[in-house]
């Protein structure tokens, strides 16, 4: 395995820059997730770390080689693509072994690191068949079950996930999770699912309009996003936004557009009176209390209860471990947990709350 970096990065498509100056470091061993809405720049970026792509400016690393220049099979890579990408002529386990039967492996040796791989993601039984007689989710964990029996420095994936159905995407999560943390390769990975970076990443890159706008674990960008897109990107449901501004009589309540007071635990450098927008989780609602939410829809999801309702005029969702009796039309009385709401600046989007 091997350290990945990126180096003020840029990627320009003729007079239209799509990257600015990405810089990212990946340490050996680490499963690094690049996230962000599509057209942000994320797979362009695995396509130039890949080779797919040239770099405009910059310099990637992989471990302590610059390979700017390098041609795709000098960079100990396996790439996952979101297309499979197989021989349709060749079974499944030729599929895998390709890369081997390249380097004039035996027989016995390609049988070894293909078996083991075919176990882990299901094919077993499959060995023997062509890529036509395959469903699509089939064929893309063939596809993975060739990158792994490369054995490269760093595995990248492109989207590996995005056709298989939800049942089995799910279930192929945790296999992946399970299968780095046994080979601890460098692995790098782009979705635009902030539930797949959630639940699989060491590490999360967010991504937009081509730079990043914030790097950390799951739980670091979900506690504390740096600004207003990180914090409506990361979380499902999404975080609540509400337009206000702090008392300047009370720092410890927030007031919205329309006269709403709101709690506030640490308003950090919010600047009282100043348009600044109140962001709080769905789950970080309480029931009871003196915030009057007028219910649209109930949504039972058999472990939660999903309210969707409206404060003044602003949209509201909440997640409750309870079940809610109310219905469309009725009054919710609720309280929000004061230390876990975020403030951003209106004008900058970044965040100001401690």
């Amino acid at each position: 395995m091997a350290s990945v970096t990126f180096r003020d990065v840029r990627k320009a498509f003729g007079p239209v820059e799509v990257l600015h100056g990405v810089s990212i470091d990946i340490e050996e061993g680490q499963f690094v997730v690049l996230v962000g809405p599509s057209g942000c720049g994320k797979s362009t970026l695995l396509r130039m770390l890949a080779g797919l792509e040239h770099i405009t400016s910059g310099e990637i690393l992989i471990g302590d080689r610059v390979v700017n220049a390098l041609p795709p099979k000098d960079r100990d890579i396996a790439m996952v693509f979101q297309n499979y990408a197989l021989y349709p002529h060749i079974t499944v386990a030729e599929n895998m072994g390709f890369s081997l039967m390249l380097k004039k492996a035996s027989k016995a040796e390609i049988a070894e690191r293909v078996r083991p791989a075919a176990e882990i993601l299901g094919l077993t039984n499959l060995l023997d068949r062509y890529p036509r007689q395959l469903s699509g989710g089939q064929r893309q964990r063939v596809a993975m079950g060739r990158a792994i029996v490369r054995e490269p420095q760093v595995f990248l994936f492109d989207e590996p996930l995005s056709n298989l159905d939800a049942k089995l995407r799910v279930s192929m999560r945790s296999e992946m999770k399970n299968l780095h943390q046994r080979l601890q390769t460098t692995t790098v990975y782009v979705t635009h699912d902030q539930i797949e970076a959630m639940t699989m990443a060491d590490k999360i890159v967010v991504m937009h309009d081509g730079i990043v706008e914030q790097v950390g674990s799951p739980l670091e960008l979900y506690d504390r996003p740096d600004n207003l897109f990180v914090a409506g990107f990361i979380g499902s449901p999404a975080m609540n936004m509400m337009t206000g501004a702090v008392d300047p009589n009370d720092r410890a309540t927030f007031v919205t557009g329309y006269g709403h007071r709101l709690p506030i635990a640490r308003p950090g450098k919010a600047e009282p009176g100043r348009e600044t927008i109140y962001g709080v989780r769905p789950e970080s609602f309480r029931l009871g209390g003196d915030i009057p939410l007028r219910v649209e829809v109930v949504e039972p999801t058999g472990s939660e209860t999903h309210v969707i309702a409206k404060l003044g005029d602003s949209d509201v969702m909440c997640v409750f471990r309870e079940r809610i009796s109310a219905g469309p039309g009725e009054e919710l009385p609720v309280s929000i947990d004061a230390e876990a709401v975020h403030l951003f600046d209106a004008a900058t989007g970044a965040r100001v709350s401690v």
